[in-house]
């Protein structure tokens, strides 16, 4: 989850207009304030991580019910995909 958020907030640094969806594993997931504006136009449920990390989410399957919603509410979204499963991922540079 903390690579998650620092993925997150790199981006969001980047695109500070637009609402971010992260896809992991089956669900795509807002966090912090997009969690908030998510919830509050999706009508998803707002929940915290143990750290007090605000997040929503939906099934990937739902993503054409739920981008029209979004995009229809005024808000500019990045999808981010994961390309990589992250536990296969090499550590170090690359040659």
């Amino acid at each position: 989850m903390e690579h998650m958020l620092k993925q997150y907030r790199e981006l969001k640094a980047k695109h500070p207009d637009c609402l971010l969806l992260f896809r992991c594993g089956d669900f795509y997931e807002t966090y912090e304030d997009d969690a908030v504006a998510s919830s509050g136009i999706l009508g998803i449920t707002l929940a915290k991580d143990r750290e007090g990390t605000r997040m929503a989410g939906f099934p990937h399957h739902a993503l054409d019910t739920y981008l029209p919603k979004l995009i229809r509410a005024g808000r500019r979204v990045v999808i981010c995909d994961q390309l990589e499963d992250p536990k296969l991922a090499k550590r170090g540079g690359t040659k």
